[in-house]
């Protein structure tokens, strides 16, 4: 027998802090085949997904659309609504298929959507009918209760840096076979925790957290096991849903997947307290570099770009421009107008430019800066995953012992290749500064002599209390000095969804 399988894809990021918009322009669309061609041999859940389809030999791949942007704003009501409704279009003009599996980030807002996979799932489920429907996840997904209806299993990522997305995939794929077998009835115990985490004790492979995503890796290799994760939300996606989720689905079997999502649950609730970023005081940062011997890595997390931070903080670069720090430092920043100035000025030219403050104002006051133009590149390269990156025109300049990676949109700064790719090796600096909390240690942990997770303002700072948030559950830890134990008498907190 031969079924057929409909795969598509919708990630993006958002940080409700961020003022600069994800407009439609920003994603990255392929369709049909091209979408296959796009992710072969990638580090996907696509590819996870395809090569565990293709291996087993008894699928029709029916690829449909796949939309990836880079973290960032919200996105305007008229570019998510015309996101929507072309992949919503391109699944109806596939025609009928078996099962589907989508491959979501889940933590998208549009301006006046709080819930744009739910919407879109809603969506092609209208369309699709009662099919098994798989969704793969980021766990920093926002669990909604859209999501849960209305997927047959959802199977979110469990590594902090994030080095599954394959795994993942593959994950995803043999529960969509597993659903199309006679008798699978995927039962999910959910429990919601009104916690936001943050802090090196997320890190699976090291941290308190690891345990928690370690049971629910046993809970999946029980005979009656499906997908089992914590999903603890993206911190800076303030909308009515934002809380952290256990979930664990089984095959029929209530009382195991209650028992185990209650378990983790209680687990992540009594360590609440550790979830929570060391951060360092600018100042001390550098003072720490200035005596360190090898590379230091400054973490800029509160403008990282990877979880959905518009990137043109100038904090750090000003800091390092005003202070004795002896070595070569290299620092990233999004300055459109910066780098239009430096293609016009030419390779080798020296002149005066205006960096940071253009897409977050209100946080970061431009910059003046004595520049000369090493190198201007046009942008297209390849991250570590084997997936493409749009950094627009790039401008690489020097202000004496500084180089400084300006790009016109916005890319993620977490791997090296990004560096690399535009002629800087990260090797050759004394210090370098990444936009990313966390997933930056799977490409720096090994060659830094010192990594320093720096306190500066940006709307993705781990220092949540900073931020102005509006529309999350609440009371919600560690917001609130008050929060009720999710597993008081009579709490809500559990819920399961039956077979069917």
């Amino acid at each position: 027998m031969t079924w057929k399988v409909l795969i598509a894809e919708l990630k993006q990021e958002t940080a409700t802090f961020n003022p600069a918009p994800t407009r439609y322009d920003d994603f990255h669309i392929v369709s049909g085949t091209d979408l296959l061609a796009h992710y072969r041999g990638t580090k996907t859940e696509v590819c996870g997904a395809l090569d565990c389809l293709e291996q087993d030999g008894r699928f029709t791949i029916v690829p449909t659309m796949a939309a990836t942007a880079v973290s960032g704003g919200c996105v305007p009501t008229a570019d998510l609504d015309r996101l929507l409704s072309e992949m919503v279009a391109a699944i109806r003009q596939a025609g009928p298929v078996d099962a589907a599996l989508l491959c979501f980030h889940g933590a998208m807002a549009g301006e006046t959507e709080d819930d744009p996979e739910g919407r879109v799932l809603a969506d092609i489920r209208s369309v699709l009918g009662a099919i098994p429907i798989v969704v793969s996840l980021d766990l920093h997904a926002v669990i909604t209760d859209r999501l849960v209806e209305l997927a047959d299993v959802l199977v979110p990522f469990h590594t902090y840096p994030h080095v599954d997305q394959y795994q993942t995939g593959q994950r995803a794929a043999r529960n969509l076979i597993r659903l199309l077998h006679p008798g699978a009835a995927p039962v999910v115990a959910r429990v919601r925790l009104p916690m936001l985490v943050r802090g090196d004790e997320l890190l699976t492979s090291t941290g308190q957290f690891g345990e928690a995503i370690r049971i629910c890796q046993a809970a999946e290799r029980l005979p009656q096991g499906m997908a089992a994760g914590v999903i603890i939300g993206n911190a800076f996606t303030d909308v009515p849903a934002l809380q952290s989720n256990v979930l664990v689905t089984t095959d029929g079997d209530r009382d195991t997947a209650q028992e185990i999502a209650e378990r983790v649950a209680r687990y992540m609730w009594e360590r609440r307290e550790l979830f929570q970023a060391q951060l360092t005081p600018l100042d001390s940062a550098l003072d720490l570099a200035g005596r360190a011997a090898g590379l230091v890595v400054f973490s800029d997390a509160a403008d990282a770009t990877a979880s959905g931070a518009p990137g043109d903080s100038n904090v750090i670069l000003r800091g390092l421009l005003a202070s004795s720090f002896p070595g070569k430092s290299l620092v990233p920043i999004v300055d459109a107008a910066a780098v239009d100035a430096a293609c016009h000025a030419g390779v080798g030219a020296t002149l005066r430019v205006s960096l940071g403050g253009t897409r977050d104002p209100a946080r970061f006051t431009p910059l003046s800066v004595l520049v000369q133009v090493r190198s201007l590149h046009d942008g297209e390269f390849t991250y570590e995953d084997g997936t493409a990156g749009r950094a627009g025109r790039v401008a690489v300049l020097t202000a004496g012992r500084v180089s400084i990676m300006v790009t016109e949109r916005s890319v993620y700064v977490v791997g090296r290749r990004v560096f690399q790719t535009h002629g800087l090796e990260p090797q050759d600096f004394d210090l370098v500064v990444v936009k990313s909390p966390n997933g930056f240690r799977t490409w720096y942990e090994a060659i830094a002599s010192l990594i320093v997770p720096v306190d500066a303002p940006g709307s993705t700072s781990a220092s949540l209390q900073t931020l102005p948030y509006r529309h999350c559950v609440r009371p919600i830890f560690p917001l609130d000095p008050e929060v009720p134990s999710p597993f008081h008498p009579g709490s809500s907190a559990m819920s399961i969804k039956p077979a069917g």
